[in-house]
């Protein structure tokens, strides 16, 4: 199947064509990646999703919350698609990939589409091919793509560059668990949403979110964010509380963002963050392919080892050199 064709079947909402787009994209083989690339290219980009990156720590129930919240946007007549990052083994390099089974009914509703993702060790909570696989989803004509992240930390707010919605789930009395991230993620959440209220945790959430709020408030509000905003709230996924109003939040506003012109600001930025950050990926590449450079790091990473150069010097001389080239 040629990339034209593939584009074609994509564009018509063929399930099987996003899901085998997704699998090239994300391929290694450098044949895949230039077949890849004329996709993308073949594609354009005249159409738009909603997206919606989602992170939160361990066990909060991002997968709870996603399922719920899927279901409720395609009770709406929405298509949405998921996309799951799931963590890489550092030794083995796989991953186990289980969130269509964390999400039974969502991954059987035909409006819906889920595609799991390993990490493959990249650093920022997404894989190296996320957005594309974004872009993919919005070809197809999906109305929300929702991004998970792999957990919480330092990195993961990555996400936040490649989505219009930077949503953080909390558990209740669970903000000792963000202590050593907390000001960053909260500098670039959007919305801030406590899962998990109801029944005998629904006080601890209340409380939850209220801590929460208040700390919001003390962050300098930013220009593309309206009177109110960032904001906390509870939810409860299980119940299926508080979502509708989350939802009406989001769009809220991602309408006075579209209405000020910062949403578009904000997809050229994207756009360009992703140009830089594909030359950078192609560059150190380039050191792994046979040829000069990759002769040129391992007989200065040899004269390291030995310890006659000093990293910083060898260091110098490998960028000196591929300045030559």
């Amino acid at each position: 199947m040629t990339e034209h064709d593939l584009a074609e079947r994509l564009r018509a909402g063929d399930r099987r064509a996003l899901a085998r787009a997704i699998t090239l994209v994300e391929s290694g083989r450098a044949d895949h990646r230039a077949r890849a690339v004329a996709l993308l290219d073949a594609l354009g980009h005249d159409r738009q999703a909603l997206r919606i990156g989602l992170s939160g720590t361990p066990g909060v129930g991002k997968s709870t919350f996603i399922e719920a919240f899927g279901l409720m946007l395609t009770g709406q007549g929405l298509r949405v698609a998921v996309l799951a990052v799931d963590p890489s083994s550092a030794r083995s390099g796989g991953s186990i990939l289980g969130d269509k089974t964390r999400m039974e009914h969502l991954s059987r509703d035909p409006r819906a589409f889920i595609r799991p993702s390993p990490s493959q060790a990249q650093m920022g909570g997404v894989a190296r091919r996320t957005r594309e696989a974004v872009a993919l989803c919005e070809a197809a004509g999906f109305d929300v793509v929702l991004i998970e992240t792999v957990g919480v930390g330092q990195s993961e707010t990555m996400v936040a560059g490649m989505s219009d919605l930077f949503v953080l789930l909390l558990a209740p009395a669970g903000g000792d668990e963000l202590q050593g991230v907390k000001r960053g993620i909260m500098e670039m959440a959007d919305l801030i949403l406590v899962n998990k209220a109801d029944g005998a945790l629904k006080p601890a959430a209340l409380r939850t979110m209220a801590d929460y709020a208040g700390a919001l408030r003390l962050l300098r509000r930013r220009p593309q964010d309206p009177e109110g905003f960032p904001k906390a709230m509870c939810v409860s996924a299980v119940a299926g509380e508080g979502l509708a109003t989350a939802w009406a939040e989001m769009q809220a506003l991602v309408g006075w963002r579209r209405e000020t012109g910062h949403f578009a600001a904000a997809r050229a930025e994207q756009a360009r963050r992703w140009f830089e950050e594909e030359v950078r990926a192609g560059l150190l590449a380039a050191l792994t392919r046979p040829g000069p450079a990759r002769d040129a790091l391992h007989r200065l990473g040899d004269e390291v080892e030995a310890g006659r150069l000093t990293p910083a010097a060898a260091a110098e001389a490998m960028l000196a050199q591929l300045g030559r080239g």
